[in-house]
């Protein structure tokens, strides 16, 4: 039986090999060589002694944040309500159902909608009130992200949610706790590892946008997921670009540790 189960796990080692460690083996390589082929350490010294690329992390570090903290602001109301709907599996697919259109499909019909002549401007036109560029605004940008970004933070809170043993909550009750006690005390904590995934989920990806600051932020909003694009498809410095892209590697791993489940020791 062991034997068959080794089998079957094959194909899982096979895709990490070649798709996992593999492109992190290649980029730390590349990033100590320089655009002529040549090993020095020059890319990292450029990077921390530069002003400019430590800005841009910490931009890119700000703008997750900050669209990782308010699409958990409007998710984890959002999910809650959602385990109180009887027909919760039909919501659940309209919010899922975004996600299978293509980003790029999503982005420009945010351009459309966020025109000066868009959707938006015509509807406050229609009150009188006076357009408003929105479009290659960092405002835009954070809209469009939160939007796309949004699914992938309310399914694991939802998760988490539904999984709350409901005798939990009555004990809660019985035992005096209101309403906000019961919240605070009992059903928040433990939907923590939802709330741990979705932070997992949206602050990560957040970290290396780079279709939509061109797009939607017009190249006002620069991330590392921009400068790496820039490196390897304009200037051709691919060193550089692949040290970026080992910074964002390792402040993606830093996000994992501290959102991850700490185990927790003890005798049975």
């Amino acid at each position: 039986m062991k034997k068959y189960n080794a089998f079957f796990a094959i194909p899982y080692f096979l895709w990490l090999v070649f798709f996992v460690l593999a492109p992190v083996i290649l980029i730390v390589g590349y990033s100590f060589f320089d655009s002529n082929g040549n090993f020095t350490l020059q890319n990292y010294a450029t990077y921390f002694a530069s002003g400019k690329y430590l800005a841009m992390t910490f931009n890119s570090v700000l703008y997750a944040f900050l669209i990782t903290l308010l699409t958990l602001v409007i998710s984890y109301p959002t999910a809650y309500f959602l385990t109180k709907l009887k027909h919760r599996d039909l919501w659940l697919l309209l919010i899922i159902l975004p996600t299978w259109i293509n980003m790029l499909l999503k982005a420009y019909a945010f351009i459309g909608i966020f025109s000066l002549h868009g959707g938006i401007n015509r509807f406050m036109t229609f009150f009188g009130l006076a357009p408003h560029q929105i479009l290659f605004t960092d405002v835009g940008f954070m809209i469009v992200a939160m939007y796309i970004q949004l699914p992938f933070m309310i399914m694991p809170i939802f998760t988490g949610l539904e999984e709350l043993n409901p005798s939990l909550i009555k004990a809660s009750r019985d035992l005096g706790a209101n309403a906000f006690q019961t919240f605070a005390k009992v059903v928040f904590p433990l939907s923590l590892t939802g709330v741990k995934s979705g932070i997992q989920a949206v602050f990560i990806p957040s970290l290396s946008f780079f279709m939509l600051t061109r797009l939607i932020g017009g190249n006002r909003v620069i991330t590392l997921g921009t400068a790496i694009e820039e490196h390897f498809l304009v200037t051709q410095d691919w060193g550089m670009g692949a040290t970026i892209g080992v910074v964002l590697i390792v402040a993606m791993f830093i996000v994992m540790i501290i959102t991850g489940e700490k185990k927790k020791g003890g005798r049975n």
